[in-house]
């Protein structure tokens, strides 16, 4: 292991990751790529220190696999109901000052809740290191207030604030890109660096024994549409296409589609599995499915699209402007795209159906690889001390 001596005295750089929730404890995409965003960053040489709620029992600071863990408090409620929690943002927010107990070189945060974004900037300006903030989407007004209501406006404003903290800012895809470029991030300090698959992992899977026609992996929460998959499984049944779907994932929607299931009378072909533990067994689910189904209307990248196209599994997702998802999907090679409504849904599914499934094909996969994205997150890494290191020496 070659360490990169880019810290004062030629030591291991020291870098600072703030997420409020982390893998395996919540199994969302941005988890998923800070773990192996970190676990590339120790296998290159540097010393990281993830900071988060404490979602482990026993002490609030361990060491695992190289990288040091921090609760900076105790695990609060992400969510209230089917939306983000606003006490959960405040009390991270405010949680995340006892960073100045510390020292590292460079803090690299999530944008999500925003809140937390204000009290780091102040912990960077103090400890005068740079900070770079990684943006997996970006809502605007209009999102914002159909999500909160009246609130929305507020935190409309806190987020479009929060795009101007950071030094350097990392975003998945090029149309969040634009998008924080729209709202006042300076287009030379935001960088696109795609996510990635675990592609050893995808490798050494076996496929599921369990074989579903349609599966559908992640948080069950409203803009996911898990409500439009069961009713198009439903519809399906009525016009005598009859498949079977499993749903992997956990979230408050859950009691709301156990129901929608029923009233749809495929309670019996759809199964809800709940949060799977093992990375393999989900991989094992998408090697042997028919088709993945997201519906969703909001995705900043869509790791489970990638994960599910580097299987070998063709995938249907809506063409939202807000589903970044759908820039992943080749249609009609790897994939459909449709509306986020039931009749869209079941036009596309019919016809994939009925007309025979091809063998999986999984194209092109090395291009979901994270190596390139942990060299690309270095080097924005670099491009931040870089300019902090100019700046002081003025």
């Amino acid at each position: 292991m070659t360490v990169t001596p880019t810290a004062p005295g030629g030591r291991a750089r020291v870098v600072a990751v703030v997420s409020d929730a982390i893998y395996p404890y919540h199994m969302g995409g941005k988890e998923i790529r800070y773990h192996h965003i970190v676990s590339g960053l120790v296998e290159r040489g540097f010393e990281v220190h993830v900071f988060t709620m404490r979602w482990w029992d026993g002490p609030p600071d361990r060491f695992e696999d190289g990288v040091h863990y921090h609760a900076l408090c105790r695990n609060f409620n992400m969510y209230r109901g089917s939306t983000r929690s606003i006490y959960q943002a405040v009390m991270f927010g405010l949680a995340c000052l006892r960073l100045l107990r510390y020292r590292f070189d460079l803090i690299d945060a999530d944008h999500m809740p925003h809140l937390q974004l204000f009290t780091i900037r102040a912990v960077a300006l103090v400890r005068r290191v740079p900070l770079v903030v990684t943006w997996h989407e970006f809502w605007g007004f209009a999102y914002w207030r159909k999500y909160l209501g009246p609130l929305g406006m507020i935190a409309g404003v806190i987020e479009l604030l929060a795009v101007r903290v950071s030094d350097q800012t990392i975003t998945p895809s090029p149309v969040t890109r634009a998008r924080l470029i729209d709202h006042g991030a300076v287009p030379g300090r935001v960088t696109v660096v795609p996510n990635g698959v675990d592609l050893p992992a995808i490798a050494a899977s076996p496929r599921s024994p369990r074989a579903y026609d349609l599966l559908f992996v992640g948080r069950l929460i409203e803009h996911k549409h898990v409500d439009v998959l069961i009713s198009a499984v439903g519809e399906l049944g009525r016009v005598g296409i009859v498949v079977t779907c499993a749903i992997v994932g956990e979230g408050p929607e859950g009691d709301r589609l156990v129901a929608i299931a029923e009233r749809e009378g495929c309670a019996d072909r759809v199964e809800f599995m709940g949060g799977l533990d093992e990375q393999a067994e989900i991989f094992g689910l998408m090697k042997s499915a028919n088709l993945l189904v997201l519906p969703s209307t909001r995705e900043g990248y869509g790791i489970v699209v990638a994960e599910a196209i580097a299987c070998g599994l063709r995938v249907v997702t809506t063409r939202h402007e807000d589903n970044q998802a759908r820039l992943l999907v080749d249609e009609g090679v790897n994939g459909w795209l449709c509306d986020a409504t039931t009749a869209s849904l079941v036009a596309v599914l019919r016809s994939v159906l009925t007309a025979g499934a091809p063998s999986h094909d999984a194209r092109d996969p090395e291009r979901f690889g994270w190596d390139p994205a942990v060299a690309e997150v270095v080097s924005v890494h670099d491009r931040a001390l870089a300019v902090r290191s100019r700046r002081r020496a003025r």
